[in-house]
């Protein structure tokens, strides 16, 4: 019996005019947790869809060999039917669709196409056990969490009579406790002889879970780790990821701060689905020039609903309350009225909500303020591309040119273009909504420095973020909400998890 369940040998895979995967070596033993780490755009992700046959046999060179033959994958069905099943980043979901009916759908259990819903029923229950999830199976995806959604997705994979289980990115979207019992279910998998890949930027999750890890950097394998006999640390693995130490986390900065540039007033505002219910309750806020104000809270605390609200009510149908700029009240109501009056909000969404993935580069980056490079109503396209690629250098996009399709870039740099088209748009006040999820920490460095930049411009910086080490390493107060109200206001140096998460879990 082969004591590798799975071998890539020199997996070589070319984009036009980038070179993506260069000859990558990937050997996973039976039965264990491995782990891939490597900044954005290392390979991880086109080395998965290289393995399920997203990528199919015939666009790559080099060999796979599962159980010890040979494999030449048209497709993902093809992968499926030995037991490979990946779960992507961006969950494949069906909202309208009940959990039932997404985890069997393309598998149906039907006799002369006909489904047997009994049956059907009876199988997802089992499933939904098996992962811990206590729903229905008539329940509509768009009911549940994302967290419940991630299980729904695995439910899926096992009713595939999974043997090798990949999951990119499975706690990005998730919170701690969430991310806690997913990594939990991994090890229960393993103990039932499931294999798994993990494609994580989390490096203590991987610390904690993985039996072996492989470092890609720049399409190409640095090295494979034993996690117990190598004595890994995550300083090794960065160094590994991006080729050098990065003895800081966080850039060292001397915040600038100077006069109030933003006041929020008894901000209270209702749940567009429950008229009766308010997300945000209340909420007093105030943000100075040149300072970075976190914002901590479990999710469902009302902080992605404050700031939208905030940004020309794009969240909620009623709110009250009053918002200040230097000194001087003022009333947006629209996305159109909030640009203008300075405010930029960067959702925590950029697939979905920030970013149109089949436009290029230059499309994303001027389309929130499309004046400046316009004349008379006619868009200045000489004048477009040379702000556009000023814009690229400065935050160090990594792109073939301006013209390249945004959705052909890694998650890093995404959410770079998602964060120059709102600095293209020059405003006083930028609300952060989750700016570093899902990139790694050579990327987040680069985020956090743009940040420190644009508060040394003086711009009022709000900053929300689920990782509290995020905040305590970049805010220079923190604000913490629980229940859509403000429950706590902490300076930097008195700041620290266990006081934030007191605040963030108090009543009332």
């Amino acid at each position: 019996m082969a004591e590798y369940i799975l071998e890539m040998n020199d997996i070589t895979k070319e984009f036009p005019g980038v070179k993506v995967l260069d000859n990558v070596n990937l050997k996973v033993k039976k039965g264990e947790i491995h782990a891939l780490c490597g900044e954005n755009g290392a390979g991880k992700s086109t080395l998965m869809k290289v393995l399920s046959g997203v990528y199919p046999y015939g666009t790559y060179s080099g060999d796979i060999l599962f159980n010890g033959e040979i494999c030449q994958f048209k497709d993902i069905k093809q992968s499926e039917a030995l037991g490979i099943v990946i779960i992507h980043q961006e969950l494949a979901l069906i909202p309208d669709l009940s959990i039932a009916e997404n985890i069997f759908l393309g598998n149906e259990r039907a006799k002369n196409g006909v489904i047997n819903w009994a049956e059907t029923f009876i199988q997802t229950e089992t499933l939904l056990k098996k992962v811990g999830l206590n729903e229905s199976p008539d329940t509509l995806i768009r009911n549940i969490s994302v967290g419940k959604q991630q299980l729904v997705e695995i439910a899926k994979a096992l009713s595939k009579e999974v043997k090798l289980l990949i999951l990119d990115e499975p706690t990005s979207a998730l919170n701690e406790t969430e991310s806690e019992n997913l990594l939990s279910l991994i090890l229960e998998f393993k103990e039932q002889g499931i294999t798994s890949i993990i494609i994580s930027h989390k490096l203590n999750e991987i610390m904690k879970i993985a039996d072996s890890i492989t470092i890609l950097r720049d399409g190409k394998t640095i090295e494979t780790l034993n996690v117990k006999k190598d004595n890994v640390t995550e300083d090794r693995l960065i160094r590994g990821m991006v080729g050098r130490d990065l003895t800081h986390r966080f850039p060292d900065h001397t915040p600038k701060i100077a006069e109030t540039i933003l006041e929020i007033k008894d901000w209270t505002v209702w749940n567009p689905a429950n008229p009766e219910q308010k997300v945000v309750d209340h909420a007093n806020i105030t943000v100075r020039r040149g300072e970075i104000v976190g914002i901590a809270g479990l999710m469902g605390a009302g902080r992605t609903e404050m700031a939208m609200s905030i940004f020309g009510r794009s969240y909620g149908k009623k709110m009250e309350g009053q918002i200040i700029k230097d000194n001087k009240p003022i009333e947006i109501k629209s996305v159109q009225e909030a640009i203008r009056h300075g405010f930029a909000y960067v959702t925590e969404d950029r697939k979905n909500l920030g970013l149109n993935l089949i436009s290029s580069l230059k499309e994303n980056m001027t389309l929130a303020n499309l004046r400046k490079i316009s004349n008379k109503s006619v868009i200045d396209e000489g004048k477009e591309i040379v702000s556009v690629e000023e814009l690229r250098k400065k935050l160090r996009i990594k792109s073939s040119n301006v013209m390249q399709l945004v959705g052909n870039l890694s998650g890093g740099n995404q959410q770079k273009v998602l964060l120059s088209k709102w600095v293209f748009t020059e405003p006083d006040i930028l609300i952060l909504d989750e700016p570093t999820r899902g990139i790694d920490v050579g990327a987040k460095y680069e985020i956090y420095t743009i940040i420190h930049q644009l508060a040394d411009q003086g711009k009022g910086i709000i900053l929300i973020s689920s990782e509290l080490p995020e905040l305590l390493g970049m805010a220079d107060r923190i604000y913490t909400m629980n229940k859509g109200k403000i429950t706590g206001e902490v300076l930097k140096e008195e700041a620290n998890q266990e006081i934030l998460m007191k605040y963030m879990t108090k009543v009332g």
